[in-house]
């Protein structure tokens, strides 16, 4: 479903990204992971077309996102971590303009709606401006849009911010009965390593740029050198980061 083949990300003499090469499987949830600035989200947003490569490429059931972008694109909805609305439409006229924009047809685009709103739990503020949504709400209706073209590959820049807990646990069942019952690709990054632990078939760690650990929790045992740890122990001894603080009171 999707490859990301060496892929590499400057900006000036930064280098965001570097040799970053993976592949993730159809209906796989995978989790990536890494600290503040590790590469996470320029990795996702050339995944989603929205910054170029500086080198290497990425393919979408094997078209090329930068070469062949419409049929690229068209498999995919892209979640980020900061929830972008148009304000001056109402939450259901939002959502309309993203089921014509992937050319749906309206009696489907109405009825899946429907069904999303109500899944959700936020059909009472589908006729109000988006502009005075919550945090929580904006988040829902973000992911209301992303679901509405029924994507093969979904990615998420950290799901959870703003939930509360009720949808949070929402959101962690959905993904997991879109992966497993439809096949959705899942690619999520998060900082939640919980969530990771408790979802991910896979995961890959980034750090300054580079890929570090890549596999299953077990593999990443192996790779910590680990026995029966948390995910969390895992994490910061391939990242470097110390777990132990020191104070001096």
């Amino acid at each position: 479903m999707l490859e990301i083949n060496h892929l590499s990300k400057r900006f000036g003499k930064l280098e965001a990204v570097n040799d970053v090469h993976l592949d993730v499987k159809d209906g796989e949830i995978f989790g990536f992971l890494g600290p503040n600035g590790a590469g996470k989200t320029t990795t996702i947003k050339c995944i989603a077309g929205l910054q170029h490569p500086s080198a290497g490429f990425i393919r979408i059931n094997g078209h090329d996102v930068h070469h062949d972008p419409l049929q690229a694109k068209a498999a995919l909805s892209y979640i980020p971590d900061e929830p972008y609305l148009y304000e001056k439409l109402s939450g259901r006229e939002y959502l309309e303009l993203v089921g014509q924009l992937h050319l749906m047809q309206h009696e489907d685009i109405q009825t899946r709606i429907d069904e999303l709103l109500k899944l959700f739990g936020i059909e009472e503020y589908q006729a109000e401006l988006t502009e005075g949504y919550s945090h929580g709400t904006r988040q829902k209706f973000v992911f209301t849009a992303a679901l509405l073209p029924r994507p093969e590959l979904l990615l998420v820049d950290e799901p959870l911010v703003g939930l509360d807990p009720q949808n949070a646990h929402l959101v962690k069942e959905l993904l997991r009965l879109i992966a497993r019952d439809h096949h959705v690709t899942i690619f999520m990054s998060t900082h939640t390593l919980s969530l990771a632990q408790e979802i991910c078939d896979r995961i890959g760690i980034i750090h300054r740029g580079r890929l570090v650990a890549l596999g299953t929790l077990a593999d990443l045992q192996q790779q910590a050198s680990t026995v029966n740890q948390n995910l969390e122990t895992m994490y910061l001894k391939l990242t470097g980061e110390s777990a132990h603080v020191q104070l001096s009171w």
